[in-house]
């Protein structure tokens, strides 16, 4: 008995199971020669990893993720090809996205998955630098950990440095002025071209920037709602050819015979937004009809006829001229609507309907019933006009609600995405520095600058406090370090100048990828907005010391199966003295 419970604690080491050892090292033997029954906490096939060992495993698997999005950064960055299990393609250096399609799945870099996800939902820029931020946060404390520097510790270390560069980010920070719509307009326009600086339509930034501004300024200034601006994408032509379209616009939807004869154009038209089917349709599929003799059935037949005229008839009285449903309008209908000079859409999709009865005022209506004025949207001008091989639909003129909708053009398919993500990026990030009118200089200037005042403050600490401060300062300056590496420039040469300019009060100089080197960014308007600066400092901060907080990790592989439950059941009971159930 003694034998087999000595091998059977050599076979199962990671059963969590504890053997006494009274007894001159006689394992399992009590003061009454009797057998200690074992201790299990966990599942079998339970993997527990906890410790030094485990802090930096997770530090490493933080690194794997940020070495993927690293070289993406800056004006200079490369894009990343993403061919999924789908077979799509995605062509893309913007870090959110990336992100979301790694599909990564180890628990603590999951962590930086989803700081760049709420940096994207909440500024709209910065994605990357907040994932590299966090990186190297832990790779600078890498060291420390592994000399035994408990992690508690480095964390309010951490915290108080987060602290004292937020501090300082908003007392540099250059608040502009709002007031004037021309200087206004000017701040709007440089940050944008700063934000699509580093991005695949970087070629074309002026081009973009104003018509970002365009799209941003013509929304409701008290409550700028993004989906107010629509995207829609036509393959062809070059990307000068975008147009910014002052109202709504959507691509022409399925049609029936009939299409040809409609009125393409109306000034002040009437429109009528409805979510019923206005199609022919056959009661019988509906309803089980018994008849006894022919006429009977054929008033069921002209029954399902004038339903369907009583509709239509219905939606003309109402002095509608422009008819959009959310349900197909079938080929009777185009047709009628089309002798009496009305145009009309049918399976318009519900962003677009949303988007339009905003902008015109309608009210979108689920009966042809009771169709007043009042439910009516009204705008200028309405035209069907030919966008490279697609017809659209142009609603310009809505007094409503301010809106508008981006026509992007471009050869592949993915660039006009990537084209997309851009443009998002630059919208979010307008809008919010119209709501905070306050910018830093970009290019790894201000990073710089925070690195500069931590290590001088760290010269004023003493303790470990003081190497975990000058830890985070240096981590600080992996954005200029990296911006210049992806330019083809030499790092190091480039950080001994901004060191060397910041330390004698050139708190403005950054990185200049255009001639090489180094220059004043705010000068050369390479500008950030502030709030974008200073939510990925606090997220990125916060991310590495939530994975330094976590020092154990519990698996259990059977539990990820399809039906974890009922595994291990039904094995037997008792086991030989191994618990009840429990698997040889």
């Amino acid at each position: 008995e003694f034998r087999r419970v000595l091998f059977r604690s050599r076979r199962y080491p990671t059963d969590s199971a504890t053997m006494s050892m009274p007894m001159g090292g006689m394992p399992g033997l009590a003061p009454g020669n009797m057998l200690q029954p074992q201790i299990v906490l966990l599942k079998e096939g339970t993997d527990t990893s906890q410790g030094k060992p485990q802090l930096i495993s997770n530090i490493n698997a933080c690194q794997a993720v940020v070495d993927v999005v690293r070289t993406t950064l800056g004006p200079r960055g490369m894009d990343k090809l993403i061919h999924d299990d789908k077979g799509s393609v995605t062509i893309s250096n913007d870090g959110a996205t990336l992100m979301k399609l790694l599909q990564i799945v180890h628990p603590a870099a999951v962590t930086l998955v989803q700081i760049s996800m709420s940096q994207d939902a909440e500024v709209g820029d910065g994605t990357t630098s907040v994932v590299l931020l966090a990186g190297e946060f832990l790779r600078e404390c890498k060291p420390y950990i592994e000399e035994g520097v408990h992690p508690q510790v480095i964390i309010k270390a951490y915290r108080t440095a987060c602290k004292l560069a937020v501090d300082r980010l908003t007392e540099l920070a250059v608040h502009l002025d709002n007031q004037d719509p021309a200087k206004r307009r000017d701040m709007l326009e440089k940050s944008a071209a700063t934000s699509l600086n580093s991005k695949l339509v970087s070629g074309h930034k002026e081009f973009f920037a104003k018509m970002v501004v365009d799209a941003v300024l013509s929304l409701d200034e008290k409550a700028p709602n993004l989906e107010m601006i629509g995207m829609k994408k036509v393959q062809g032509g070059a990307l000068q050819e975008s147009v910014l379209v002052e109202g709504v616009a959507f691509k022409k939807t399925f049609s029936y015979a009939g299409f040809e004869q409609m009125t393409k154009s109306f000034e002040n038209p009437k429109i009528v937004l409805l979510n019923v089917e206005l199609e022919l349709k056959a009661e019988r599929d509906n309803a089980e009809v018994r008849i006894s003799d022919v006429a009977a059935y054929q008033k069921i037949v002209d029954a399902e006829w004038d339903i369907i005229y009583d509709k239509l008839a219905k939606i003309v009285a109402s002095g509608a001229n422009i008819v959009l449903s959310k349900l197909a309008i079938g080929d009777l209908a185009t047709q009628y609507f089309a002798d009496r000079g009305l145009f009309c859409a049918g399976r318009v999709e519900h962003m677009d309907m949303l988007r339009m009865a905003r902008a015109t005022g309608g009210q979108t209506q689920t009966s042809c019933n009771d169709l007043s004025p009042a439910v009516l949207g009204n705008c200028k001008h309405f035209e069907e006009k030919q966008v490279g091989g697609e017809r659209y639909n142009f609603f310009s003129g809505c007094e409503a609600a301010s809106t508008c909708t981006l026509v992007l053009r471009g050869g592949a398919e993915q660039f006009i995405a990537e084209a997309e993500r851009s443009l998002h990026d630059a919208i979010m990030n307008t809008r919010r520095l119209l709501k905070n009118p306050s910018v830093i200089a970009g290019g790894g200037a201000i990073e710089m600058e925070l690195s500069a005042t931590l290590r001088e403050h760290s010269r004023t600490i003493y303790g470990k406090q003081q190497l975990l401060i000058g830890a985070y300062a240096k981590a600080l300056e992996v954005i200029p370090r990296q911006v210049s590496s992806n330019a083809g420039m030499d790092p190091t040469d480039v950080l001994n100048k901004l060191r060397m300019k910041h330390a004698h009060g050139g708190k403005w100089f950054g990185v200049d990828v255009v001639e090489g080197g180094i220059c004043d960014t705010l000068e050369s308007f390479v500008w950030e907005a502030t709030v974008m600066k200073r939510n990925a400092l606090e997220a990125a901060t916060e991310a590495a010391c939530l994975i330094l907080s976590v020092d154990e990790t519990v698996r259990n592989p059977s539990s990820e199966k399809p039906d974890g439950r009922n595994y291990g059941k039904g094995k037997g009971k008792g086991g030989g003295g191994r618990g009840r159930g429990r698997g040889r």
